[in-house]
């Protein structure tokens, strides 16, 4: 996969335009919950609807989605321990929990969703309720694994958060089937709330 075209929003802003080449979707409805989709749209496709069907109506929510046509992922991909959007870093910073939706090749694992970031009381929540709501999920060490004190999960006011990074094939399987996506929305929403 190439590399990032931006290294810092900062430079992808100034670069890039509002409405024809991305959007920035937030509101903040609560101090204790952001769901979040840091590259959305066409750049993680899936991401921003199912941190949508997360959030509902009652949860915080952050999306920066890629819009332009035949867009690629790294043209606007951001690295989340780099990610330095202004809005996203001051809702993160006014919320107790944050959970972040990533979007990862299959390889070839096209089911398993690996959980990261540096709440792990919430992860473990997490992993428990998919698990039994019946998707594959696992602890994610290394790679991808959500660590970094400066990844967007980890901004909360707390300084810890959780990365769930769903496979290709997976978000294309929530998308078309509904009633999958409604039931894995609330197994996180459920681990969401079992954690206060």
């Amino acid at each position: 996969m190439p590399a990032d075209r931006y290294s810092t929003f900062s430079e992808l802003l100034s670069h890039e335009t509002a409405g024809s080449d991305y959007r920035i979707e937030a509101r903040h409805v609560t101090n204790s919950a952001l769901v979040m989709a840091p590259h959305g749209g066409r750049i993680e496709p899936g991401t921003s609807e199912i941190a949508r069907s997360v959030a509902l109506n009652d949860k915080s929510l952050y999306l920066f989605e890629g819009v332009r046509a035949g867009l690629r992922h790294h043209e606007l991909h951001v690295t989340s321990h780099l990610y330095d959007e202004p809005l996203a870093l001051e809702i993160a910073a006014r919320t107790d929990r944050l959970v972040a939706f990533h979007g990862r090749a299959d390889r070839d694992d096209a089911e398993t969703i690996w959980i990261g970031g540096l709440d792990t009381d919430l992860s473990e929540l997490i992993l428990d309720h998919i698990v039994q709501a019946d998707f594959v999920g696992r602890l994610q060490k290394g790679e991808l694994a959500g660590t970094h004190p400066n990844n967007i999960c980890n901004r909360a006011r707390s300084g810890r958060g959780v990365q769930l990074e769903l496979p290709r094939a997976l978000r294309n399987r929530l998308l078309k089937e509904q009633d999958c996506l409604v039931q894995f929305a609330t197994a996180v929403r459920n681990a969401l709330a079992a954690a206060n």
